[in-house]
This record gives C-alpha cells, structure tokens and sequence, in this order.
C-alpha cells in the first residue's frame, strides 16, 4: 500500500519532490499524482493530470484551454476525489498527504473526504491556521500549518516539510526520516 502524495507539480514540484524524497527514505511507499495545469510538471509524477483530469470527465487539454482557475481545481479535485476511493476500494492506499495554499487545499481535502474515517489524513496548508471546516467536513482530516507559503525550500519550510512526512510515515507504519 501506498501514500498518495496529490500536488501540482508545476508549481510546487520541488517541495513535492523533497516530501516524496522524505516518505521514501522513511520506507513509505509513495504514489504521486499531479494536479497541474498549466506548465509541465517538475518531475514525472505516478499519476498523470491526464489521468486525473479523465476521471472528472474531461481532458487536461480541455481544462488547460478554458483557462479557468477556478473549474481546474474544481475538476482537479473531483478527479483525485475519484482516483483515492479507486485505490482504498483495491487496497492500494494507505494514507493521504497534500501540500498547497487554496487551490491545493481545495484540490488534496476532496480527495481526503472521499476516504473513510481511519485512512490517515495530513493537509499541509497556508490555510490551515483560519476556518477549515470547508476543507475538513466530517471526516478525520488533519490539517498543519505551513508556516511559510509553499514556495520554496527554506530552513522553516523544510522543518515543516520534515514534521509532515514524519507524521505520516508514522501513521502508515513507517519509521522516522532524517532530516
């Protein structure tokens, strides 16, 4: 079984890359699935945004086409909705971790809530120190804050990047990675 580490790695591809990296070293098992629209992701991801896209029902090219920001995510985050409940019902999922400030929030927590009460649940957010009740609904979500905007590698955001994937290895059974 796998985390699934959902982002867009056009944008955030480095910091995705550093928690992949992270989970990996922790012996997790990572699955990575890629939100983005607009520019080419920063590294190959497991799950395409082709893939999440035509489980919204649509076409990244479509998406990308209309150029609207608002009925990407909201496309992007029924995809990953779709995609987590197919790998719990195939018991390939053993936990899910995002990173994002309102659209990878938005995108990540869809995908979270499509999962029963028990999956381990980790949102690295901008968001998370207002009102997430929005993003949590009633299921066991947690939400950290990210301190810094996901933007870039720093000394903080590392120290934060380093606290999420050691929290989810140790809620899917993994040991503590070094950072």
């Amino acid at each position: 079984m796998s985390v699934l580490l959902i982002g867009t790695l056009d944008t955030k591809g480095t910091e995705f890359a550093y928690v992949r990296d992270q989970l990996r070293a922790a012996g997790v098992s990572v699955l990575v699935a890629d939100a983005g629209v607009l520019a080419p992701p920063a590294f190959a991801s497991d799950i395409s945004r082709e893939t999440i896209f035509a489980a919204a029902g649509t076409t990244h090219a479509q998406v990308k086409a209309a150029a609207d920001r608002g009925k990407a995510v909201e496309l992007a985050a029924k995809g990953v909705a779709k995609l987590a409940a197919d790998l719990h019902k195939q018991g390939k999922l053993s936990g899910v971790l995002g990173l994002g400030g309102s659209a990878g929030t938005t995108i990540a927590t869809a995908a979270m809530r499509a999962l029963p009460v028990g999956v381990p649940k980790l949102m690295v957010s901008t968001l998370a120190s207002g009102q997430v009740q929005h993003y949590v609904g009633t299921r066991d979500v947690m939400m950290m804050y990210s301190v810094v905007d996901i933007a870039g590698l720093n000394r903080i955001s590392r120290a934060v990047l380093n606290n999420a994937a050691g929290a989810m290895a140790g809620m899917v059974g993994g040991k503590q990675p070094n950072p």
